[in-house]
């Protein structure tokens, strides 16, 4: 009897106790998402204090509300929309390039074995070269218009698509291809039901690699006698001494990597939901 009676107690205590730690779990979960909101809303506020107290210099460290008026500023005047205008049109245009050579190499390499003894061996020759030391070249031979400009963000965003299409590829299962083939599929058939939904996950990853690398680029093509765009209304800040203008442009330079990189991760659930049923 008594021990029935004190395992039935060490039943109860046992329960008591995975309900107490499934309490705490959704707790120490809110507390986590708690501090992650909290802690860059610390982080300027302690910027704030120690600019208004002397302890940040001014010249070289704007203080947040300093860098908001800057804001402010060019966005009321106009300047800040054509900036972010004419970045946006590089970018867009630089990326429709990379992303269309970069998946179209891919496929090819990842699609055939003579591909990839002839092309791949060149691309990564390439891809080794400092892109950012091209700058002199592309100057020499397109000038200092528009073009050196887009082809470098392009080139930048060849190869993360490049890479993550062709790796893409070579791991779809051979056995699904020989189904495919049994069942009487063409080979572009094959590319377009079965390949390209296959790769697609990885090739989103590559896009998004893309972005990145795309924006990080066009901050240095907007430093080569640009007269439009976010590169150019930081150098003219900069030559007017004005910090806090060029933190903004910054920041704005940040906040378009981020709402373009969240919407191809809109677009990689979208695509892949079937995945998660």
């Amino acid at each position: 009897m008594n021990d029935d009676v004190a395992g039935a107690r060490s039943a109860v205590e046992s329960t008591s106790a995975d309900s107490g730690s499934a309490r705490a779990k959704p707790t120490r979960s809110r507390l986590h998402t708690v501090l992650r909101a909290l802690s860059p809303v610390a982080v300027l506020v302690l910027w704030q204090v120690g600019s208004a107290l002397g302890i940040i210099p001014q010249d070289r460290l704007p203080a947040p509300s300093l860098i908001a008026e800057a804001g402010w500023e060019v966005f009321s005047n106009g300047h800040l929309l054509d900036a972010v205008a004419a970045s946006a049109q590089r970018v867009a245009i630089g990326l429709a390039i990379g992303v269309a050579v970069g998946v179209g190499l891919g496929l090819l390499v990842g699609l055939s074995r003579y591909a990839d003894s002839i092309v791949d061996p060149n691309m990564q020759a390439i891809r080794a070269l400092p892109l950012f030391g091209l700058i002199p070249l592309f100057i020499l031979w397109f000038g200092i218009g528009e073009m050196p400009k887009v082809l470098l963000v392009a080139l930048g965003a060849l190869f993360p698509l490049y890479l993550n299409t062709s790796a893409a590829i070579r791991q779809i299962d051979p056995k699904l291809v020989e189904t495919a083939r049994v069942l009487g599929f063409s080979r572009v058939m094959t590319i377009r039901e079965l390949i390209i939904p296959g790769a697609m996950p990885q090739i989103l990853v590559g896009l998004r690699q893309a972005l990145a690398i795309a924006w990080l680029s066009l901050i240095v093509a907007e430093q080569i006698a640009a007269t439009s765009g976010l590169g150019y209304l930081i150098n003219n800040a900069r030559d007017f001494l004005r910090t806090d203008i060029i933190f903004f442009g910054l920041i704005v330079y940040a906040a378009l990597g981020l709402i373009t990189d969240a919407i191809v991760r809109a677009l990689e659930r979208y695509t892949t939901r079937y995945q998660n049923r």
